[in-house]
This record gives C-alpha cells, structure tokens and sequence, in this order.
C-alpha cells in the first residue's frame, strides 16, 4: 500500500523526543548464598584467633571397688587463627555526569556504587568458597589471604586417588583427585556418615549447578509421594532425607565445579576487621571518586562439623 502524498513522517522528523526507559536490566548473578548462611563475627585484629576442643577418648575399663584414682591430665583447648584480608571496589565518575539526569538512575555515583557493593560480595562468596586459596600472612608488598573453606576441610571428606586433604596446621593446600568421577547417591551418604561418626550434623548442602541436577536423580527421591497438578513436571531435590537428618541442597554459581560442602552453619562465620565502608577519595580534577571496602577472613569454628565431596565430575547425568 502506498504512503499518503506528502504525509510527514518520522523519516523526515527532526525533533522527535527519544524514549528511553527508566528500568535498566542486568541479569548477571551476584547472589552469595554461603556469605548469607554463614555467621558474623567483628574482629579487632587482622590476625584473629578462636578455639576448639574434643571430648577424650572413651575409656570403657570398669572400676575395681575401693580403686585408688590415678590421676587423668586436663583436656587442653586448641587455638585456631585466621588471617583478614581486604578487597575494594572503586568508581569514578566526572562532574558533569554527576550533574546529569540519567534514565533510570538517582545519580550516576549512586548507581554505579550500588553496582560495585555487588560486585564486592560476589568477589567476596568466591574468595572463601570457590578457591583453594591458603593463608598468607602478608608483608609490605604481599597482600594477606584468608584460607577459603576447601583448605579448612581434612576430617569428613571424600577424594579420588591421588588426592590429599589440606593440613592447615601447616597452611598446606588440598590436592586434587587424578580422576573426577561423577557423584553418587552412596558417596554423598558415606560422606554423611563419616560426619555423623565425627558429632557433625550438616544441614545445608552446597553444589555446583551440575551436581544439583545429579541430586535430582538420586533414587530415593523415587518412593516420594507429593500432589502435582496435571501442566507441571517435578523433577528437583530441594531437601533429602538421610538417615543422619534433612539436608537442604542449595545450587552455587560460586563453589568449584567438582566440590560438594555439607555444611552446618552454626560452624562457620565471616570475621569483619573493616565491616563493608565507602570512601571518598580525594579529588584530583573534575570527577569525583569512591571506593568501598571491606577487610574480613574465613572462621571455621570447628572445621569437623562440616564435610566435603572433592573431585567429582561436576556434571549433569546424561539422559539417553
């Protein structure tokens, strides 16, 4: 169909006013799910310390009437440290922008702060729980490092041959596996079971997404009985029941591909020296800049009330 004769059009316009929406969408995850189940704790050093200690060991001989006591020592507690380190995020803005009326933001500076605190969590959640970063006390031109959970991790814990579990007495880093293999049903409750041996009771599973379509397929999730309507499919496992308690299996964008953690959170915390802080910093021209802060570290409080599943293939089962 042919255009009307001389009829304007928004070709030949000038002037016409854009349409820009105020909603800017930004779908990157910054989710932190293990920083939000972990503890807190303000420290006033960097090198921070706590402690632990176990029962002695059982002694079933019985007692002879009329014993002479021979006397037990004490049971000593044993000092863990840990060190803070800090991370920053920073953003720069010049003074015109500042004065600019942005779609969809306050103020430029606002939005982009609002950004990098996002950011610096994120960093944060894979630092001390996606790494195998060991501790690093620090010096003048090193920067210090807290150990990330996986270096924590040497009692209830399953790895392929040729692996070693981290000695953190030592600052020693684990080793991984030669071969991964695909996690099971038998290897989780193993795991399970060594943790219930040892007095821990996880309640939290942390995994990749790999591994959290491999809890799906987990036989025991074929006696479950749930009402579902007649347009939906069920196919996850949000909570397995074991024989050592309910566990809720929670995806991460953030653990290593290959690890699965069986984590009670009463166990561990995040030790703020510089809880999360903006600052200004000077101005050197016509822009301004802000930086925000945060100086923390890892404490595992007793690293046997958790467990971990190392060198697993991370992947999800092939359907045929």
């Amino acid at each position: 169909m042919a255009k009307v004769t001389e009829a304007f059009t928004t070709y030949d316009a000038q002037a016409n006013r854009e349409d820009l929406s105020d909603i800017i969408y930004n779908i990157d995850p910054f989710d932190t799910p293990m920083m939000t189940a972990a503890g807190r704790r303000n420290v006033t050093n960097v090198l921070f310390d706590w402690q632990t200690e176990a029962l002695p060991a059982e002694q079933l001989t019985a007692d002879v009437e009329g014993f002479e006591l021979t006397r037990a020592a004490s049971q000593p507690t044993v000092r863990q440290n840990a060190i803070a380190q800090i991370n920053h995020r920073d953003a720069t803005v010049s003074g015109t922008q500042n004065g600019s009326n942005p779609a969809g933001k306050k103020s430029e500076m606002a939005h982009q702060m609002a950004l990098k605190s996002k950011a610096l969590k994120r960093d944060m959640e894979k630092i001390m729980f996606g790494t195998s970063q060991v501790q690093n006390n620090g010096n003048a031109t090193t920067a210090r490092t807290t150990r990330s959970l996986i270096n924590w991790l040497f009692t209830n814990t399953q790895f392929q041959a040729g692996g070693s579990d981290p000695v953190p007495a030592t600052n020693t880093a684990v080793v991984a596996g030669t071969t991964p293999v695909a996690l099971t049903e038998d290897m989780f409750n193993d795991c399970l079971e060594d943790c219930y041996k040892n007095g821990a009771e996880p309640s939290l599973v942390f995994c990749g997404p790999g591994n959290k379509r491999v809890f799906s397929t987990f036989t025991g999730r074929a006696s479950a009985r749930q009402n579902i309507a007649a347009n939906e499919v069920v196919n996850s496992v949000t909570v397995y029941t074991s024989d050592f308690g309910d566990l809720k299996i929670l995806p991460s964008r953030w653990v290593r591909t290959g690890d699965v953690f069986l984590i009670d959170p009463r166990y561990y915390r995040v030790a703020f020296f510089r809880n999360f802080q903006k600052t200004p910093i000077a101005k050197i021209g016509d822009a301004d800049t802000n930086m925000i802060l945060a100086e923390y570290g890892l404490q595992v409080d007793n690293e046997a009330a958790h467990g971990v599943i190392r060198d697993t293939t991370g992947l999800a089962p092939v359907t045929p």
